[in-house]
């Protein structure tokens, strides 16, 4: 796939994900007691956007970019909303806390339905 379109949505994706990991890290002492969630859960998360900001930005500047990379992009991104309701359930966080994991997941779900509205743009290719 050759889409600027997706490029870019990758590449914000990217971008928001990374600034998030390095909140969460830096921030995690600040953060845990004012969103009521553990902080231990905010720089694993953290560390765990890293890798994935590297991926996103690589498939972001790939010459072709693959269709199942793209899908997978699509399956984690899904994968972190589904964790964020789970957050929400299991750790019952304080108002700003439910503020701060679902503003998460709605902006990861945005990026998810962008990328699948790229990925329905561009003809597959035989």
């Amino acid at each position: 796939m050759d889409s600027l379109f997706l490029r870019r949505v990758l590449l914000a994706d990217a971008l928001v994900s990374g600034a998030a990991g390095v909140a969460m890290i830096v921030g995690a002492g600040l953060l845990a007691p004012l969103l009521a969630l553990p902080q231990a859960l905010l720089v694993v998360a953290g560390f765990a956007l890293m890798p994935w900001t590297l991926a996103l930005t690589f498939l972001s500047r790939m010459v072709l970019m693959p269709r199942n990379a793209v899908r997978a992009a699509v399956a984690v991104n899904i994968a972190w909303v589904l964790g964020s309701i789970v957050v929400l359930l299991a750790f019952g966080p304080s108002l700003f806390g439910y503020a701060f994991v679902i503003a998460q997941a709605v902006a990861v779900g945005v990026f998810a339905e962008l990328q699948i509205v790229a990925l329905k743009r561009e003809p597959a290719r035989a």
